[in-house]
């Protein structure tokens, strides 16, 4: 029996081989006279093989029904191509047809499909260059995130999908329930959640951060890494209603532990991805942002400067420029902003900290000045905020107060609030967006082109 071997395999093979076996799927067929040409990929690598079939041959009667997209099993020898830009190819001694396609209706034919279209084909569009080269990144970026965590001796917490509590309190969760419909409306509370399922309200995590930092509190340092939800009616290429985040949580670390720990996460996985994705990573150099090594370069090599909030808002005032949203000490830092300190001010990347408490969530630990919070936001070329993390409040009645301030119920909190009556400790934590760091790793600039099956307003196909 031959061994199936991988398309990539073959292509980087030493030496000919006499017996190969190889499944994928066409990606186009060329005839000619006395011979057809298939070029056969099978999601391995980004390069196609190709596999000559000479007519009168026993796999030229199979040739008929296989076209574009159809699925194929290819045996016979790996040779020395004469053909330019590929050093191996294929003589086919054996072809079966696993799957046809109909060559009528396949829409994946060989052309420039947009971005757009290739959307609304997101069960095939892997099969394209640009998307296999993508998700073939998206999992070698998730290996590196998990490597680099077991590397620096943090513990995997799978924290819950469906919750009771908000964790940034913005109202924007997905309700779970097996209520009629007749029973529910936006202004629903109270009793009528006793006769749900979980006998109260609940929802999609918006964040694995609070349960997290339980963990941290016996654990030492933990992280979490899976699917995140929000209810935000946007349609910008920056937000989704489904994605993934990373949130490690440290116990003992404060808010430079804090700096620091996102720093060499950003730095670790793209040097990761650099090096292990590089025939991928240049087809994005090459179509996609022709800045784009330049820009990872930075991102690897380059120390992230570091600033206050106070200081970027003085910045941002004296740049001279004008921004469509005004700059005001008090007011949250938008995209453009965190770009123009990236890209123009300190040309990398930025991380800024001790935000005004008024607009950064409850849990974050309050500074001396009373005025500020122990928050960090990581800031990158093209993306802006990468990464949002916090020295996290471990005093009891300093989070009590701040969860009044902030019209909180303590009884979905109780929990929370009890971690700091036993062993509080001091503890820090951030989530990074796993879906913006792949787009600054690829270069792409929606996130409806990261992630493999979107779910944004009024769109949950496949």
């Amino acid at each position: 029996m031959i061994k199936r071997t991988r398309i990539l395999d073959a292509l980087n093979s030493e030496s000919p081989l006499e017996h190969i076996l190889i499944k994928g799927w066409v990606r186009t067929r060329r005839d000619s006279k006395g011979f057809s040409f298939l070029d056969i990929n099978d999601g391995s690598c980004l390069r196609n093989i190709q596999v000559f079939v000479e007519e009168g041959s026993p796999p030229y009667k199979t040739l008929k029904d296989v076209n574009t997209g159809s699925a194929v099993e290819v045996k016979g020898s790996l040779i020395e191509s004469p053909g330019k830009g590929q050093k191996w190819e294929i003589r086919a001694g054996d072809l079966t047809l696993v799957g046809p396609a109909e060559p009528e209706t396949y829409p994946l034919q060989k052309k420039r499909h947009s971005d757009e279209f290739l959307r609304t084909l997101a069960h095939l569009r892997p099969r394209t260059n640009k998307y296999g080269a993508l998700f073939r990144i998206r999992s070698e970026s998730s290996f590196a995130a998990h490597k680099f965590f077991r590397d620096q001796g943090f513990y995997y917490l799978h924290s819950p999908i469906i919750t009771g509590s908000d964790c940034e309190g913005a109202g924007e969760m997905f309700r779970v329930t097996t209520l009629p419909a007749s029973k529910i409306n936006p202004e629903t509370t109270g009793d009528v959640f006793e006769k749900d399922f979980f006998g109260r309200e609940a929802g999609l995590t918006v964040s694995g951060q609070l349960e997290a930092e339980l963990f941290a509190c016996a654990l030492g340092n933990v992280y979490t890494f899976g699917p995140t939800f929000r209810a935000e009616n946007s349609n910008t290429p920056r937000h989704a209603a489904e994605f993934w985040m990373i949130e490690p949580e440290m116990a003992f670390a404060d808010l430079n532990d804090n700096m620091d720990l996102g720093e060499n996460l950003v730095k670790s996985m793209t040097i990761h991805v650099m090096e292990n994705c590089q025939e991928d990573l240049e087809l994005f150099a090459r179509f996609v942002d022709k800045n784009l090594i330049h820009i990872l370069e930075t991102v690897i090599e380059k120390t992230y400067a570091r600033i206050s909030y106070t200081d970027a808002i003085d910045i941002l005032r004296a740049s001279g420029k004008t921004f469509e949203f005004p700059v005001d000490w008090g007011v949250d830092i938008q995209t453009e902003h965190e770009r123009y300190l990236c890209e123009d001010y300190f040309k990398r990347p930025v991380i800024v900290y001790d935000y005004p408490k008024e607009i950064k969530s409850f849990y974050m630990r309050l500074n001396d000045d009373n005025k500020t919070v122990a928050a960090m936001d990581l800031l990158v070329p093209k993306i802006g905020e990468l990464i949002g993390g916090s020295q996290r409040e471990e005093r009891y009645d300093v989070l009590e107060r701040r969860m009044m301030e902030n019209n909180m119920n303590f009884k979905d909190y109780w929990w929370y609030i009890d971690i700091r009556k036993f062993g509080s400790v001091p503890h820090a934590g951030f989530g990074l967006g796993f879906e913006r760091f792949l787009m600054m790793v690829t270069g792409v600039s929606n996130i409806r082109d990261v992630i493999p099956f979107p779910r944004t307003p009024r769109h949950v196909e496949f």
